[in-house]
């Protein structure tokens, strides 16, 4: 068989394996939701509900990219340190199954979540929230290109920050913290320019920054674009920085990756 025909089959038997962790399903597809409601109904009195932009709209984009994060980044930073340090990954490196075929059953398991997710999230904003959705095809293949890019970083990151961690024991506390830091400095939870500027520099490195500012411009009406640091959406820009984080990924996973854990 194929590396890609056996990465299918992993693919296969990840979604099995992920399904099964109902803990982990529930809070990694109800994280957004639960948030979009909580902010819908906290800061509702701060927009004209009868107006272009409510709280749900405004707090879409940013679900959106947390949920990218949750389910490349953390998903994979997690699972991978897990099978490592039970022998999963000792014990695949020694079967037949090319090395290729398990990296491309993470990234099926990734891409198959994270559209389930997003496809939730976004008939949760249109039928509860009344949320006014995209109707143009420019703004839906703006969107592809910044979820494929953010989920393809977000995945190799995710598998190249896994090294870090010593045991499995020691995985939740150095990828839960970072990732719960980015969100708060990256415009998820609070408006970006509200921000103090040496944050918003400090964010810019990072790509859940450039994720959420190209959601902002799929789902925020043009003339929002001017609140942006740049005053602008940046789509170029944001494009570029995604695809060399996951460009730089990839680098990092060539270079470090263990089948075993440290001794």
């Amino acid at each position: 068989m194929s590396a890609v025909a056996l990465g299918w089959d992993r693919t296969r038997l990840e979604l099995k394996q992920y399904f099964r962790e109902w803990e982990a399903v529930v809070f990694n597809f109800a994280f957004p939701i639960v948030f979009l409601a909580l902010f819908a109904v906290i800061f509702s009195g701060n927009f004209d509900d009868a107006g272009e932009m409510t709280a749900a709209r405004f707090f879409l984009p940013g679900m959106i990219a947390a949920g990218v994060l949750l389910s490349s980044f953390q998903t994979m930073a997690l699972s991978v340190a897990t099978e490592r340090d039970d022998g999963t990954l000792k014990r695949l490196r020694g079967t037949p199954m090319p090395p290729l075929a398990y990296f491309l059953g993470k990234i099926g398991l990734v891409v198959i979540t994270s559209l389930i997710q997003f496809g939730l999230l976004l008939v949760v904003a249109r039928v509860v929230y009344g949320v006014e959705l995209p109707t143009d095809a420019e703004r839906w293949g703006r969107f592809a290109m910044v979820f494929v890019l953010g989920i393809a970083g977000g995945t190799a990151l995710g598998i190249a920050y896994s090294s870090l961690a010593s045991s499995a024991r020691t995985a939740g506390a150095i990828v839960i913290m970072p990732a719960l830091i980015l969100q708060f400095i990256s415009g998820v939870y609070f408006p970006f320019n509200d921000l103090p500027e040496w944050m918003q520099q400090a964010a810019s490195i990072f790509p859940l920054k450039w994720i959420a500012q190209g959601m902002r411009s799929v789902f925020f009406p043009d003339g929002m674009a001017g609140q942006e640091m740049a005053g602008a959406w940046e789509t170029g820009r944001t494009l570029i920085i995604l695809g060399t984080w996951a460009m730089v990924g990839l680098i990092i996973c060539a270079t470090t990756f263990r089948w075993t854990r440290r001794q």
